[in-house]
């Protein structure tokens, strides 16, 4: 009976010290995350402001710009957007990358780019749209729409990754 006693102050001590220990911890945490060590977020679709304009290059293509809205600091992860021109399986963009790219972080001016082939098939065939849904991937229930310079005939289209330069961000054929 006696051992069973003198094994519970031991417990409360191991107990207490535990509790300085996580305490110690939870303010060295909260002092660095005070003194902005902390990485940035993911961005979501909320957070940014988005630009689609045609380019020429590669035989045409949507050059898709995303921009952090005032006193937002995020990152869009290095995979393609989430978007399609209508609400069929068969105009949601995929990649046009095999690889992530990096992140890219974006704050005050700094922009991301993606871009976007409606038509990735050597026919006559598709259908015809003057909008794109999009979204920052995994933030689908959060999509914008957004007019396009022109009308697009897709099918099978294709996104690049988000790229810090806009030149990364053309979707060659292959």
């Amino acid at each position: 009976m006696r051992s069973r006693f003198a094994a519970r102050p031991a417990r409360l001590a191991l107990a207490a010290v535990a509790a300085v220990a996580l305490t110690a911890t939870a303010t060295a945490t909260a002092t660095a995350e005070s003194r902005g060590s902390a990485a940035p977020r993911a961005c979501v679709t909320k957070d940014l402001t988005f630009k689609i304009t045609t380019e020429s290059q590669a035989g045409g293509y949507y050059l898709l710009t995303a921009k952090a809205k005032s006193g937002v600091t995020c990152y869009l992860k290095g995979v393609f957007p989430s978007a399609s021109f209508g609400s069929a399986a068969d105009t949601e963009v995929g990649p046009a990358e095999h690889a992530v790219s990096d992140n890219v972080v974006l704050s005050g001016s700094t922009r991301a780019y993606a871009g976007i082939n409606p038509k990735t098939t050597n026919n006559d065939f598709g259908k015809e749209f003057e909008r794109i849904h999009l979204s920052v991937a995994g933030d689908e229930a959060n999509s914008v729409s957004l007019d396009l310079p022109d009308t697009a005939l897709v099918d099978r289209p294709v996104a690049t990754n988000w790229h810090a330069d806009p030149a990364d961000a053309v979707p060659f054929s292959g």
